[in-house]
């Protein structure tokens, strides 16, 4: 019997053809995924380790798919161990799979290719016994992933490389093609697909990616790799403005200059942080932590930020400026390009658009702190701002520059739900010096400035919202003192400017000095405009139109003192915000020099009476300017300044 029995199995071996499973083999792939699953003819060799070769290996697509099969295998050699097997076990020492096709698709519907089968085909697949593996080994392998609704087309190359001892060979990979219509190209190694059964351990990642300009270079370990939800790893992210993360991972982040920054990115749940970062944006350092929590109807960022020397035009990009470019700055190309057309330009206040999709898009709540400010020419000193993004509207609150040894402080408000934008500014100055603010004058000069700002406009542009902006700049100085050949050369006194010339300068006594302008669809009228010293009070008067960026103000100078060569005329601050001009005025200045002239002619030593000032001017009363400046310098409330003088 036993001989018999064994003479049986010898002819079924001797006769047995592998293709008889093979039928089999493809109604359960089949029945499984809901897909045809086929495969060319089958070999193998028995023993401890079964073999089993196979060609041909086929899965069919989606019926909506562009191309006919999702995967295909041109040879698979596949080792079964056997003694597991007949304890019910499926152990796979090693699979080798040589010119494995991989095609992934998206729908525009949004259905992918890899959901598979029914719901109850899927639970199948979820209940079904995952085999165990041993080694996989890779040879010639391609994944194409196409998405046309994000305009993303890739095709990276697979090839398994060198195993570390007991572990699972890696793979390398390397391609290139379209991410959300830009050039994209990815290299590195990541783990074995088979470290994803694998529950306790990290599945490791090494890659370095090209999104058009973004550079980011990725290396850690996925913490739970089965679920793909929890990780960290070290990433270094550079590239020429963070606005480009918009298209490419729908992070609606502000316009900066060129950045590179390293930290440790997480991911908990539907939560991504980037932790502990540093590097540079533009010309400054950056650092902090800053998290987006996808959980909402939209993304929110929360983030704290700081800088220990922020470059103040790094900044500009942001409100629709530029970064300076002048030789060792850092800026984009792009970024070059519309600095050389704005300074080519007529105007200085930034003209680019605000992107009303973005600022719809995420919800922000940002902190940012500069201990120092590169600005050089402004007497910015620190920055604390705390930036609040709610469905549109950007508020920030508060805000506050050290300036000059004092401080510019309030809120800005711009609400994007409407188009064009409203935005509204409420600003503070408080204990500005004279010197910092003005450092041609002499150092010992000395003084101190407050103020209010208020104003409310709309555009989608800083240049738009100041060209239809209402309300009041209100900027009041105390007394001080400041150089008297300043004051003599404002007014035109060539004898006393000559004297201190040639002689020493000296410090006069400022008693006051105050500026109202309301605004009104842009244009900045002055309600009162007054400086006085003990020497000369200066009266103006005049306007500023914001939208065509032009000056047109008086200054009349009405001294206190004779002297016999003085031309006490009015000066003109006339021209654009970008060129600037301050002159005598042409009418008053040529009659009294036709004057000068006329007397000349009668008797020389008579022409200076034309040019002798007897010093008609009158004291401004600066005691309500005066109180109003120390209530607003110690945080009062702005009380209405006066425009009166004493006779």
């Amino acid at each position: 019997m036993l001989a018999s029995f064994a003479l049986a199995l010898g002819v079924l071996v001797a006769l047995f053809d592998w293709n008889w499973i093979k039928g089999p083999i493809e109604r359960r792939v089949t029945a499984t995924t809901g897909r045809e699953f086929g495969m060319g003819d089958l070999d193998g060799d028995l023993g401890r380790v079964i073999h089993l070769r196979v060609r041909d290996l086929r899965l069919a697509n989606a019926l909506w798919a562009k191309e006919q099969q999702m995967m295909t295998v041109e040879h698979a050699d596949i080792g079964i161990a056997l003694w597991p097997l007949l304890r019910g076990e499926i152990f796979l020492p090693q699979v080798y799979l040589q010119r494995p096709r991989v095609r992934l698709e998206r729908h525009a519907n949004g259905a992918a290719n890899w959901e598979m089968g029914s719901g109850a085909a899927r639970g199948r697949q979820n209940d079904a016994r995952v085999p165990n593996v041993g080694h996989l080994i890779v040879a010639d392998g391609q994944v194409v992933l196409d998405e046309p609704r994000l305009k993303t087309h890739l095709r990276v190359g697979v090839n398994s490389g060198e195993a570390a001892p007991g572990k699972p060979s890696p793979l390398v990979i390397e391609g290139s093609g379209r991410y959300r219509d830009g050039d994209f190209d990815v290299r590195g190694k990541i783990d074995s697909p088979l470290q994803f059964l694998q529950r306790d351990e990290p599945y490791r990642i090494d890659l370095r990616a090209r999104a058009g300009s973004t550079l980011a270079y990725v290396r850690g370990a996925l913490r739970t790799a089965v679920q793909l939800m929890d990780f960290e790893v070290d990433l270094a992210l550079s590239g020429e403005d963070l606005a480009d993360l918009y298209p490419l991972a729908g992070l609606a982040l502000p316009e900066t200059p060129p950045y590179e920054l390293e930290g440790r990115l997480t991911r908990t749940g539907d939560v991504v942080s980037y932790r502990d970062f540093r590097g540079t944006m533009g010309d400054s350092d950056l650092s902090g932590d800053v998290a987006f929590d996808f959980r909402g109807a939209r993304p929110m960022m929360r983030a704290a930020l700081e800088s220990r020397r922020l470059d103040l035009d790094d900044l500009g990009a942001m409100i629709g400026g530029t970064p300076q470019t002048a030789e060792g700055e850092r800026a984009s190309d792009e970024q070059r390009a519309r600095a050389a057309a704005r300074a080519a330009s007529p105007t200085i206040l930034p003209d680019r658009p605000f992107n009303l999709e973005k600022l719809r898009a995420m919800d922000a709540d940002v902190t940012l702190r500069a201990r120092a400010i590169n600005a050089p020419k402004l007497p910015l000193d620190s920055m604390d701002a705390h930036v609040r993004l709610d469905d549109g509207e950007l508020v920030v609150d508060p805000l506050r520059f050290g300036v000059a040894g004092g401080t510019l402080s309030g809120l800005i408000t711009l609400d994007a739900g409407s188009n064009p934008i409203a935005a509204t500014t409420d600003l503070h100055v408080r204990g500005l010096n004279l010197q910092r603010v003005f450092p041609k004058i002499r150092q010992d000069s000395t003084g101190h400035i407050a103020g209010e700002i208020k104003l409310a406009g709309k555009g989608n542009t800083v240049a738009s919202m100041l060209d239809t902006a209402d309300g009041n700049v209100d900027l009041v100085m105390g007394p001080g003192r400041v150089s008297s050949l300043l004051v003599e050369l404002a007014g035109l006194d060539v004898a006393e400017a000559l004297r201190y010339a040639v002689g020493k300068d000296k410090m006069i006594g400022m008693r006051c000095a105050y500026a109202q302008f309301a605004l009104d669809e842009g244009t900045m009228t002055s309600r009162s405009l007054v400086f006085d010293t003990t020497d000369t009070a200066f009266i103006g008067e005049g306007k500023i139109d914001l939208g065509k960026e032009r000056l047109d103000l008086d200054l009349r100078p009405q001294p206190k003192d004779p002297s016999p060569l003085a031309l006490r005329v009015p000066l003109e601050v006339s021209g654009t915000f970008k060129d600037p001009s301050v002159q005598p005025k042409a009418g008053p200045l040529a009659a009294r020099a036709a004057a000068a002239a006329a007397l000349f002619a009668i008797a020389p030593p008579a022409a200076l009476l034309a040019l002798i000032e007897t010093g008609p001017g009158e004291n401004v009363r600066c005691g309500e300017a005066l109180a109003l400046a120390r209530k607003e310098s110690a945080g009062a409330s702005r009380a209405e300044r006066p425009n009166t003088v004493t006779r």
